[in-house]
């Protein structure tokens, strides 16, 4: 198969590689850059574990192609953390917030609340539970996950 080149900036760190055309960003991040934090869930993106930020947005990184993503930049939920004991404020949420349980849906409902978070600072629930419709999680029913949301708009100073 003939493989494209493509220059990705991948959490910060610049890839110039080439790919198969066929070859999903998921699979790209997961087995080419080792970034395994995000998580193959469905295949059919309909659960949302693999949402990642491409470009400042979340996308589900199992319905784009890597050489679609060429020349921007992608930040995984291994990304966000600034080192080790210094996480972004929505995953201090999720995890004092109990906003877990399995851990499966974890990565791609954080990355779907930065998104949600940068386009609106203090959501509402009923805009919370719309703005993560994307992600299923089959363990918590929603309730912390709710909970860590809006913790984490308080933490980064949207919500009064």
């Amino acid at each position: 198969m003939t493989h494209v080149p493509i220059s990705v900036t991948v959490d910060g760190t610049v890839y110039d590689v080439e790919v198969e055309p066929r070859r999903l960003l998921v699979n790209f991040l997961r087995e080419d850059v080792g970034r395994v934090g995000t998580v193959v869930g469905c295949d059919t993106s309909n659960c949302g574990a693999c949402t990642v930020l491409l470009n400042g947005r979340s996308v589900k990184s199992c319905s784009v192609l890597a050489v679609q993503v060429d020349g921007g930049s992608v930040t995984t939920i291994q990304g966000l953390a600034e080192g080790e004991d210094n996480w972004h404020p929505v995953q201090t949420a999720f995890k004092e917030c109990h906003g877990l349980q399995c851990g499966y849906c974890t990565p791609g409902m954080v990355m779907s609340t930065v998104d949600l978070l940068s386009e609106n600072p203090n959501p509402s629930e009923e805009e919370i539970r719309e703005g993560l419709e994307g992600n299923l999680c089959r363990c918590t029913g929603y309730h912390n996950i709710v909970k860590s949301v809006q913790e984490a708009a308080k933490i980064m100073g949207g919500a009064k």
